[in-house]
C-alpha cells in the first residue's frame, strides 16, 4: 500500500505544503491542503513554522522548538509566517515565528539551532515492542481490524495521510478503561523524501503532533475522535537528538503521566528501529468531556 499512487500524492502535497513561498526578508507564506477539515491541523503549522525559522539561520541545525496554539486555524486562507532573529551566537541561534491569519496571531513558535558538537551521550532504551513488519501491513490493517473498531476511528485511520501509522497497541480503541496510559506506534511517510535533513526534521515535526494527545486518553477508554470529548492541542514541544529519515520506521513511544483539570499531559519518545533516540516530545492539550451534541 505504501508505493500505491494516493500514498504517493499525499506525500508530494505534504512537501508542497512544507514549501513556503517567502515573501520578504524574514516574512513567509504557507496554505494549507484542501480537504475539507474545519481547522487547520497542527502539525502543518508546527513543519510550516519551522521551515520557516529554518529559512533564516545557515550552517547550524534546529534541536528543539516550543510552541503555542493560540487560535483554530481557517483551512481557506494562507498562514502568514514572521520570523524574528533573536540571536546568532558562536555556537546557537535563536528564531520566534509568529503565524497570523485574519490580522490576529495564530501560533507563535520558539526553536533553537547549534552547529554540530561531540559530547557526552547516554539514552533511555527503546521499549520492547514488535517490529513493524510483526504487526498487520497497511492492507491487512485496513482488512481486519478496522472493522472492528469504532466508526470515528476507524474514519480516521481510513483517510489518506503523508505518515503512516502503524500502532502497536490498536486494541486500546476497544479496551475501555483501565489500560496502561501507554500507546505506541511506528510512522514514517508514506513516500520517499529528498535527502535534505531539514525536510526530515520539519516532517517530524509535522508527524509529531498526530496521536500524542490521544495518548492521554488511553487509560479512561476514551478517545479523540469520541463526540462527547472536545480535543484540541495547546502546547507543543520537540527536542532533536541525532539524524534520523523521517520516511524509515520511527517509533513514536508515547505515554501520559498527568490528566486533570479538562487537559491531558503527554509525552513522547522517537526511535529508530536500531534502538537510537532520535527525538523527545511533550505536549499538553484540551481534553474537555462534553454531552453529546445532536446529529
Amino acid at each position: 500500500m505504501r508505493s500505491g499512487v494516493p500514498m504517493v500524492q499525499a506525500v508530494e502535497e505534504l512537501l508542497s505544503v512544507l514549501d513556503i513561498e517567502q515573501l520578504e526578508v524574514n516574512l513567509f507564506r504557507g496554505r494549507s491542503p484542501q480537504v475539507g477539515w474545519q481547522r487547520v491541523f497542527g502539525g502543518q503549522v508546527i513543519g510550516q513554522a519551522l521551515v520557516a525559522a529554518c529559512r533564516t539561520v545557515e550552517d547550524r541545525a534546529p534541536h528543539s522548538l516550543h510552541c503555542y496554539f493560540l487560535l483554530p486555524g481557517d483551512p481557506k486562507v494562507p498562514i502568514v509566517y514572521e520570523v524574528e532573529r533573536i540571536r546568532d551566537g558562536g555556537s546557537f541561534s535563536t528564531r520566534r515565528v509568529v503565524a497570523v491569519q485574519h490580522g490576529r496571531t495564530i501560533f507563535i513558535l520558539s526553536a533553537s539551532f547549534q552547529i554540530e558538537e561531540e559530547g557526552l551521550v547516554h539514552a533511555v532504551a527503546m521499549p520492547d515492542v514488535p517490529m513493524p513488519e510483526d504487526l498487520p501491513d497497511e492492507e491487512e490493517f485496513r482488512a481486519t481490524v478496522l472493522p472492528t473498531m469504532p466508526p470515528a476511528v476507524r474514519a480516521y485511520y481510513e483517510r489518506e495521510r503523508p505518515v503512516e501509522l502503524r500502532p502497536v497497541q490498536h486494541e486500546r480503541y476497544r479496551a475501555g478503561p483501565g489500560m496502561e496510559p501507554k500507546f505506541h506506534v511506528w510512522i514514517r511517510t508514506t513516500g520517499r523524501l529528498p535527502d535534505d535533513p531539514t525536510i526530515h526534521r520539519c516532517a517530524l515535526a509535522y508527524a509529531s503532533d498526530l496521536t500524542l494527545l490521544d495518548s492521554t486518553l488511553v487509560t479512561h477508554g476514551r478517545n479523540v475522535f469520541e463526540r462527547t470529548i472536545q480535543a484540541a492541542s495547546i502546547d507543543h514541544s520537540l527536542w532533536l537528538h541525532g539524524p534520523f529519515r523521517a520516511d524509515e520506521w520511527l517509533l513514536y513511544a508515547q505515554e501520559s503521566p498527568f490528566t486533570g483539570g479538562a487537559r491531558g499531559f503527554a509525552r513522547g519518545s522517537i526511535y529508530t528501529r536500531d534502538g537510537r533516540l532520535v527525538a523527545s516530545v511533550a505536549q499538553e492539550g484540551l481534553i474537555r468531556p462534553r454531552a453529546e451534541r445532536a446529529v
